[in-house]
């Protein structure tokens, strides 16, 4: 079952050029999701907001050469970077 994007994550997602895929990009990244998912166990994490899709795809698959362990060390490093610009965020806002 797919999840619902947070407003957040779409406008990242937006800015990274990912809600303007042709169908044959779609294809690759819904086969790079999966074969991510299926090596790891867990979703493939990128800091949208610092990319663009094709950067995107490339880190697809340079990434699922990696080990476990260094895959597990590299999406955490992404989302420190997701939460450090969120936080960023909303500090300008107040």
């Amino acid at each position: 079952m797919a999840r619902a994007l947070t407003a957040e994550s779409a406008g990242e997602q937006a800015s990274a050029g990912l809600n303007r895929v042709s169908e044959e990009e779609l294809a690759t990244f819904t086969e790079l999701n999966h074969a991510y998912l299926e090596r790891f166990g867990f979703p493939f994490v990128i800091c949208a907001r610092l990319n663009q899709k094709e950067s995107i795809l490339a880190a697809f698959r340079a990434r699922l050469t990696n080990s476990r362990e260094q895959e597990s060390r590299t999406a955490l490093e992404e989302i420190y970077k997701i939460a450090r610009l969120r936080l960023e965020d909303l500090l300008e806002a107040t």
